[in-house]
């Protein structure tokens, strides 16, 4: 495979250790970016990289090393135990259109986190806060990323675990055709920035329940974040938090990144 000119991996970070981790590479040539690989987790990703480590692995398939990592899990230089400013910043730019945070804790993520965070800097990934200058590791927060990717006016509805919360007054079945519905949105979306995303991706049957579909939503939660490393990368997003800790979200200059 030809060499990449930049790459940025996106990893759909589960807070325990029980759940598997989405993870998504994508890399630029001639200025346009490319899906490379998409997984439904770690292992699955290092399988296919040949690779014991993750931005190891990341490297094999694009020719380079990442630039920018793109978690979606809290990190910071700090130990975290409660809410953090990054959390509120974000919880007040977005909670009226339904993109609050959630409360992380010592123990989500807690050693989940730490191990992750700690394995990138060994990689010489150092955590982007109010910069990001690569190599880095950033964190991000796919649902407020999805509004300015869609154009949807608040959260939107792509959760397999929500499902019935989301359309309560129909069927089981009419409830996963709503969500495939949503997912193909999602994949379009991204699809029109990323070449490679909706082949790669291909809706699953609405008939398919359980770990068939979550395992879909982990892999396109990672490509979310991906995209959300590149316009990171491209300087079409901005921090919401302090030096300690922050969450990158893409294009929303009209906001106070302070919070």
């Amino acid at each position: 495979m030809k060499k990449a000119e930049a790459a940025v991996l996106g990893i759909d970070a589960a807070w325990t250790e029980a759940n598997p981790s989405g993870v998504a590479l994508v890399g630029r040539f001639r200025g346009a970016w490319r899906l490379l690989e998409v997984a439904g987790s770690y292992q699955a990703f290092l399988d296919r990289g040949q690779e014991r480590g993750l931005t190891g692995a990341a490297e094999r398939l694009a020719g380079l090393k990442p630039a920018v990592v793109a978690v979606d899990m809290p990190m910071s230089r700090l130990p975290i135990t409660a809410r953090r400013v990054a959390d509120n910043a974000v919880s007040r730019a977005f909670g009226a259109r339904k993109c609050g945070t959630h409360t992380p804790s010592a123990v989500r993520p807690g050693g989940v986190g730490r191990r992750l965070q700690d394995d990138l800097a060994r990689d010489g990934y150092e955590l982007g806060t109010l910069s990001a200058r690569p190599p880095c590791v950033i964190e991000v927060y796919p649902h407020p990323a999805l509004l300015t990717l869609t154009g949807a006016p608040e959260r939107v509805p792509y959760k397999v675990g929500k499902i019935r919360s989301y359309w309560p007054d129909v069927s089981a079945a009419e409830r996963r055709s709503r969500l495939m519905v949503v997912w193909s949105r999602i994949v379009g979306a991204l699809d029109a920035r990323i070449e490679g995303v909706a082949r790669a991706m291909p809706l699953p049957d609405a008939g398919q329940r359980g770990a068939a579909l979550k395992t879909y939503e982990d892999r396109l939660d990672a490509v979310v974040c991906a995209w959300v490393g590149i316009e990171v990368l491209e300087g079409r997003a901005r921090p919401f938090g302090d030096e300690t800790a922050a969450i990158w979200i893409p294009e929303v200059f009209g906001l106070d990144p302070a919070g």
